[in-house]
């Protein structure tokens, strides 16, 4: 499952790529991100915060299992945040 842009779940729980290729990949999907709120309607943006908050909902379901990455982990969740924050200033502004 997409979870941030085209990055998938289990590139952000799985063991590749490591946890500096993911900060680079959840720094450029970020920038896109943001890049393409500009052409959203308030509609969309309800949807994709909806979407955002679901996603930071399944990766952060596991982060009592020994095995993940809870570096990735911790990367995505602070780069969704702050796209979930952008996005609540743009539907409410």
């Amino acid at each position: 499952m997409k979870v941030f842009g085209k990055i998938t779940t289990k590139e952000i729980i799985g063991a590749f790529p490591p946890a500096i290729d993911t900060k680079k990949l959840l720094e450029n999907e970020y920038q896109n991100l943001i890049n393409q709120l500009e052409f959203q309607t308030k509609n969309d943006l309800k949807k994709l915060l909806e979407q955002q908050q679901s996603a930071n909902k399944q990766i952060n379901s596991r982060p009592g299992a020994m095995a993940l990455a809870h570096d990735k982990i911790r990367l995505f969740t602070e780069y969704n945040q702050k796209y979930i924050q952008i996005i609540t200033e743009k539907l409410y502004s």
